[in-house]
């Protein structure tokens, strides 16, 4: 017999399979004896309380066995010889779009102008070292793309776009814990991702697709307003290579040269919205124990504690994004003179740290600034209108913030930071506390030099958090700036139908880089969805 049963646990009830078996025997009736084994459906922890519980749903198997795995298997047929599609980038948007055209019966031509997720580790580790950026390969550019190495959060706010079960389903086939099938925030840590994604590459190789490493797309090849092609170059030998077929554009949203080049082209994108502002860590014990309301902290049978903050500041979101409990702030930057912080946990969540970003709603209407559109010139050679900076100009604010952080920061990787409460009070500080960030912390004014529209907004968001939340706003805390890199600046116009680019046939925007998704599973939704949409076009 098979029954289902809703629970809510103390968490040492619910810290293993068989204290969830001597519940169910004491509470329910049951004899342990006959349960055989549970399955966990849904899991997620209620902290409103000073009591802390974890709400389960349970399968029990009484008397019987479970009589399959936990996750459905997709079948990927060998596609070998079978109409090719080419897919530009090898993170969730395109590897998914990959793994998709292939159950499809299609051939997917995968080109990533980074390195493969293992020889990638070398060139981040570098920028700690060395505090030197390789544009081609970094924490954005590479096998997995932004997320293989940024934590691994398998979490959307999204319920509308596509089957995230799928998806979910996908990573556990591929290596994932199949904890993320009922966890209410499932993470697989950056310790682990990057062998799920190696499996799902291998499964396109097995099946017939192809992936190219180091190798960039120069321009797409257009026949009378419909993509046929692209032209890429392979990065170490400077070869020149021509791929043909429908194209799915799943660059990530740090291509910041596949956005000019479209400008450039006149192929139609607009400027979108955007989140700017800084990573805020906290020492995790502290975060621990205003979360859990206990002194002791989380305790051996509870996890890192996460928060989520949200409030409207003179008209604009301020909010924390990408909560790392027990993790690290790395260097995100994609190229020379930026510098961009994000966040990671491994799998564990244990350093003793927890960061968030902490991030003001930017609007492309905010960005208004004169300085920018002689910059843009500039660069441009004035050979640009003040059309191109418009379409550009988030793009190019995010690119001046980054680069006015670098030089704050020595011109190196070392970040600017300032202690929480000292920003908000408008003090310097004059020591910092210990951080996860390796290239190293500089104390700088952030409250002076960013500009004033997202510090403010941030002194604000930061103490109606510190009300709601006694213990959090603190000068145990650090601010580390720039966050810049939550979305793409631009937006690359498609049909919402078709998912058809609105004036080049032949060409799908796809993911975070195409103002489609946010995170690992919406982009990975959005990139099954182009492929299958890319299918009925070839059929057409």
């Amino acid at each position: 017999m098979i029954q289902e049963y809703t629970l809510r646990l103390l968490p040492q009830q619910a810290s293993s399979s068989q204290s969830v078996i001597q519940y169910l025997a004491q509470e329910k009736g049951l004899d342990a004896r006959t349960v055989k084994s549970i399955r966990i459906l849904r899991r997620s922890i209620d902290a409103r309380q000073r009591t802390i519980y974890v709400n389960l749903t349970v399968r029990a198997y009484i008397n019987e066995f479970p009589a399959d795995d936990e996750f459905e298997h997709i079948h990927y047929p060998n596609v070998f010889g079978k109409p090719h599609v080419i897919v530009v980038g090898a993170g969730p948007g395109g590897l998914f779009a990959a793994l998709r055209l292939i159950e499809l019966g299609l051939c997917p031509i995968v080109i990533e102008r980074g390195k493969n997720v293992h020889d990638r580790k070398v060139d981040m580790a570098a920028i700690s070292k060395t505090h030197k950026v390789d544009a081609d390969s970094n924490y954005c550019f590479g096998e997995g793309g932004a997320g293989a190495f940024s934590d691994g959060k398998l979490y959307t706010r999204s319920k509308k776009r596509g089957n995230i079960t799928k998806i979910l389903n996908v990573f556990c086939q591929h290596g994932a814990p199949t904890s993320i099938l009922s966890d209410s925030h499932p993470h697989i840590g950056t310790d682990k991702l990057p062998r799920v994604i190696e499996n799902m590459r291998n499964t396109i190789l097995h099946s017939g697709g192809e992936v190219y490493f180091q190798t960039r797309m120069e321009r797409l090849i257009l026949h009378e307003n419909e993509v046929v092609g692209i032209e890429a170059i392979r990065l170490d030998t400077g070869e020149q290579r021509i791929f043909k077929g429908p194209v799915i554009l799943a660059t990530g949203h740090s291509a910041r040269d596949v956005y000019r080049y479209l400008a450039n082209a006149n192929i139609l994108i607009e400027p979108k919205g955007i989140a700017v502002g800084v990573r805020l860590e906290h020492p995790s014990m502290l975060i621990d124990q205003i979360q859990y309301h206990n002194k002791q902290g989380r305790g051996k049978y509870l996890p890192a504690a996460e928060y989520s903050f949200t409030a409207q500041v003179d008209g604009r979101g301020v909010y924390s994004f990408c909560m790392c409990p027990g993790g690290f702030v790395i260097p995100a930057a994609t190229g020379p003179q930026q510098i961009v912080v994000n966040g990671m946990s491994p799998s564990n969540r244990g350093t003793q740290w927890s960061n968030s970003g902490m991030v003001v709603e930017i609007r492309p209407e905010d960005i208004e600034d004169p300085k920018l559109m002689m910059e843009h010139e500039a660069d441009q050679g004035n050979t640009q209108t003040s059309t191109s900076f418009q379409t550009l100009k988030v793009m190019h604010f995010q690119e001046q913030l980054e680069k006015m952080c670098w030089q704050q920061g020595n011109m190196r990787q070392t970040a600017p930071a300032q202690r929480m409460a000292d920003f908000v009070n408008n003090r310097l500080s004059y020591d910092l506390p210990s951080s996860s960030y390796s290239p190293g912390l500089i104390s700088s004014p952030l409250h002076f030099w960013l500009p004033s529209f997202i510090s403010s907004r941030l002194q604000q968001g930061f103490k109606q958090f510190g009300k709601s939340s006694h213990g959090f706003l603190t000068n145990d805390a650090t601010l580390i700036a720039v966050e810049t890199r939550t979305s793409s600046p631009v937006r690359i116009l498609r049909y919402p139908d078709s998912l058809e680019h609105v004036q080049t046939q032949g060409l799908f925007p796809c993911g975070e880089g195409a103002g489609y998704a946010g995170g690992i599973v919406s982009a990975g939704v959005d990139g099954e969805r182009c492929a299958e949409m890319c299918k009925l076009k070839i059929e057409d």
